[in-house]
């Protein structure tokens, strides 16, 4: 079977919150709409408070949408949301669970044998670089092997596409450059369909092929910027001047009139 073209489509999404006392509904999104092809690695940024987790938490079927729809390339009649699996921005993973434990969890609860879980995720864990672990508590690990591990509970679910909610937020600055230089790497080796939430535009100019940017609440699509440079990106692409360019042309979407 062909791949398909496109594996999401985001077409016109609102959303609103409705708030105490009687007074109108905040609007969060007013006709959101961009796509995600099969392979490609796309981020998601824009002023804080925009709307992005809450267009997150609508593709992965936690809250449902006003108007518009979410739809895959296939239609083989599941919600989109079973399309999807989420990595949240804290890795939230089980203190007394082993690593790989907490590796299986989404699998299990989709009513996989506790067997079978465990043989699927127990092979990624050379990849995912946790080999040796498995049998360790998260309390055991650094900061970036849990996100690491995190994400390995993300992508052994094989869903169409990866959702992650500012993956490496929370990690030091040097930490978060080795992990941003090993999801490009793992990346390009599986071309998982990766849809990323990051406030850093640095971030998103080094992994991505395009970046959707979106305007203050009620959040629309102010533009989305290709990406067309070369891969596999080495650090030293950060000081070119055409990466230069693609940050400075993002800072001014951001902070433009």
């Amino acid at each position: 079977m062909a791949e398909p073209s496109g594996v999401l489509v985001v077409d016109s999404l609102t959303k609103s919150f409705p708030l105490p006392g009687g007074r109108p509904p905040r609007d969060v999104l007013a006709g959101v709409s961009f796509t995600a092809r099969h392979g490609e690695f796309v981020s998601v940024i824009g002023p804080s408070g925009c709307g992005k987790s809450t267009v997150f938490s609508l593709l992965a079927g936690l809250d449902t949408p006003d108007s518009g729809s979410v739809h895959f390339g296939r239609d083989d009649g599941e919600p989109a949301d079973a399309h999807c699996a989420y990595m949240p921005q804290r890795d939230l993973l089980f203190p007394w669970r082993t690593v790989l434990d907490n590796t299986t969890l989404g699998l299990l609860v989709r009513g996989v044998p506790r067997a079978e879980a465990r043989r699927r995720a127990r092979a990624l864990f050379g990849v995912f670089g946790l080999t040796g672990f498995e049998d360790a508590r998260p309390a055991q690990l650094s900061g970036g092997m849990r996100q690491r591990a995190a994400l390995l509970r993300t992508v052994v679910q094989e869903r169409d596409l990866l959702l992650l909610d500012e993956p490496f937020g929370a990690l030091d600055s040097l930490t978060r450059t080795d992990m941003q230089s090993w999801l490009q790497e793992v990346w390009q080796r599986y071309r998982w369909t990766v849809l990323m939430i990051t406030h850093d535009i640095r971030e998103a100019v080094y992994l991505s092929d395009r970046v959707v940017v979106l305007s203050p609440r009620p959040a629309t699509v102010l533009r989305e910027v290709r990406v067309e440079l070369p891969r596999p990106r080495e650090l030293s692409i950060l000081a070119a001047p055409e990466f230069a360019a693609l940050e400075r042309e993002l800072l001014g979407l951001l902070h433009g009139p």
